[in-house]
C-alpha cells in the first residue's frame, strides 16, 4: 500500500503559498544513493538559512530504467550519482523522509527519464506528489529513445500521477522544456517548450504546475524571457496552479568559488526581478565533482543572501521574444488536437528543432550564435514558424572555435577578476 502522503498534496500547497507571498524558494539538486547520507541532505536543506524545498535527485541506472544494475550497485555498496528510488525498499525511502518531509518542506524527485512510469509509481508509493521532466525536455537531450515512445510514456505518467487527486491529494509536475540544452537554445524556442510542456501535463489530468526557464547568457534578455513565459502561461493554462522556475546556468560552470557563488547570485537576482517563485540553484563544485551537503547549503544560502537585495521590476524594453514563443506555440497547437501528436508532428516538419540536439527526431537544421551584446540568437532558423519580424544572424556562420566560445562564455566571463565581473546588480 502507498504510504500515505500528506494532505492535499504538499508540494502544491507550499509553492502556492510561497507564489502568492513573492517568497522566493531555492532547492537544490541533490542525491545520494546512501539512504542515511540522503536523509542528513535533506534535514540540511531544511535547515538552511532560506526557504527552501528538498530533493531527491535519481541515478542514472534508475533514469535509463536499468534498475537491475540499480540494484547490483546497492548490494554492493559501489556509488551512485543518485538516490535509486524504484529498486530501495519502500520501507526505506518513507523512512528517510519521516521527520524531515513536513508541510513546511515538501520534497520533489528529480530524475531525467524518457519514460518514467516506474518512478512515478515508486515516489507514490513513498507519499511523495511531486516530480518533474516532460516527454521532449526528457527525451531529446538524454539517448536516442523515440520521441513517440518518450510521448507515450510520458501520457501514462501523467495520468498516473493524476489519481492522486481522487484521494485529495494535488499533485505537481514541473517541466524541464525552458533547459533544453539551455545554454545554447535561443529563450524563445525554451519558453515554447515549457508551455507546450505544461499544456500537455494539463491534458492528461495534472492542475498544479510549473514552467521552467534556463538562466543564459544576458541577464537583460533573461529578464525578458522569464516575462514572456509568465504571459504565455497566462493565457495557455487559466485553469491550473502553475509556477516559474528558473534554474542557475545550466553550461559549462565557472571553476573558481567567487564566480560561481557570482552566477548563483545573479540567478537570484534574477528570480526576484521577474516575479519567480523558485530557483534551482547549482554550486562551487559544479565544474569538478559531485557537490557536498555543506556545498549544497551555501549555495542555498547565497542565492537567498543575493535575492534579499533584489526587487520585482517592470519588464524592459520588448526584443519580440515573446513573439517569437507565441508563433512557436501556436504552430505547433495547429498541428493536432492531442499535444503529444501535435510535438511529435512539429518536430518531424521542423516546427519545433533544437540547435545542437543530437537526437535522430531533432531535424538538426538549426543554429544558434552568441552576439557582442552577448545575447543569444539564432543564426539559422531550418524551418522554425518564427514570422518575418525574427532576428536572425544569417552571416554569422559558427565555427569549432566559435562553438568552443560560446561554451565557455559564461564561464569565462564569472572566472575572470571578480573587479571584471560583468554581472547584474
Amino acid at each position: 500500500m502507498p504510504a500515505d502522503p500528506l494532505p492535499g498534496g504538499a508540494f502544491h500547497r507550499f509553492m502556492d503559498a510561497a507564489a502568492r507571498s513573492g517568497t522566493l524558494v531555492v532547492q537544490p539538486r541533490m542525491g545520494f544513493a546512501d539512504p542515511a547520507r540522503m536523509r542528513e541532505g535533506l534535514r540540511a536543506t531544511r535547515g538552511a538559512a532560506a526557504t527552501t524545498v528538498g530533493t531527491l535527485t535519481l541515478d542514472s541506472f534508475t533514469r535509463v530504467g536499468d534498475y537491475a544494475a540499480a540494484a547490483r550497485a546497492t548490494s554492493r555498496g559501489q556509488p551512485l550519482n543518485g538516490y535509486p528510488l524504484v529498486t530501495m525498499p519502500v520501507a526505506t525511502t518513507t523512512a528517510l523522509l519521516d521527520g524531515v518531509r513536513a508541510e513546511d518542506f515538501p520534497v520533489q524527485v528529480r530524475h531525467g527519464s524518457a519514460q518514467p512510469g516506474r518512478i512515478v509509481e515508486a515516489l507514490m508509493d513513498a507519499g511523495l506528489d511531486a516530480t518533474e521532466g516532460g516527454p521532449v525536455s526528457y527525451c531529446l537531450p538524454y539517448g536516442r529513445t523515440p520521441l513517440a515512445t518518450s510521448v507515450q510514456a510520458w501520457r501514462d505518467a501523467c495520468r498516473t500521477l493524476a489519481t492522486l487527486r481522487a484521494s485529495g491529494v494535488e499533485p505537481h509536475l514541473e517541466t524541464f522544456g525552458g533547459c533544453m540544452l539551455g545554454q545554447l537554445c535561443p529563450p524563445s524556442l525554451l519558453i515554447a517548450l515549457s508551455v507546450l510542456e505544461g499544456m500537455f501535463f494539463r491534458q492528461h489530468g495534472l492542475r498544479s504546475i510549473s514552467l521552467s526557464y534556463a538562466q543564459q547568457t544576458s541577464a537583460e534578455q533573461d529578464e525578458e524571457a522569464v516575462h514572456a513565459l509568465r504571459a504565455l502561461a497566462a493565457d495557455h493554462l487559466p485553469d491550473t496552479s502553475w509556477h516559474v522556475v528558473v534554474y542557475a546556468y545550466m553550461g559549462v560552470y565557472p571553476e573558481t568559488r567567487p564566480g560561481a557563488l557570482a552566477l548563483v547570485a545573479d540567478a537570484a537576482r534574477l528570480a526576484v526581478r521577474t516575479g519567480t517563485a523558485r530557483l534551482i540553484v547549482k554550486t562551487a563544485a559544479e565544474s569538478a565533482r559531485i557537490p557536498s551537503i555543506a556545498e549544497n547549503v551555501t549555495a542555498l544560502e547565497t542565492a537567498t543572501s543575493a535575492a534579499q537585495s533584489a526587487r520585482r521590476t517592470a519588464p524592459p524594453p520588448s526584443t519580440g521574444i515573446e513573439e517569437e514563443a507565441r508563433g512557436l506555440v501556436e504552430a505547433v497547437l495547429g498541428l493536432h488536437d492531442d499535444l503529444g501528436q501535435a510535438l511529435i508532428r512539429a518536430f518531424a516538419r521542423g516546427y519545433l528543432d533544437v540547435p545542437f540536439c543530437l537526437h535522430p527526431d531533432n531535424a538538426g537544421r538549426t543554429s544558434s550564435v552568441i552576439t557582442e551584446q552577448g545575447r543569444l540568437e539564432w543564426s539559422r532558423t531550418g524551418s522554425l514558424p518564427l514570422g518575418p519580424t525574427a532576428v536572425v544572424h544569417r552571416s554569422r556562420r559558427l565555427t569549432s572555435s566559435g562553438l568552443m566560445y560560446a561554451l565557455h562564455h559564461v564561464k569565462t566571463r564569472y572566472d575572470a577578476p571578480a573587479g571584471s565581473l560583468a554581472r547584474a546588480s
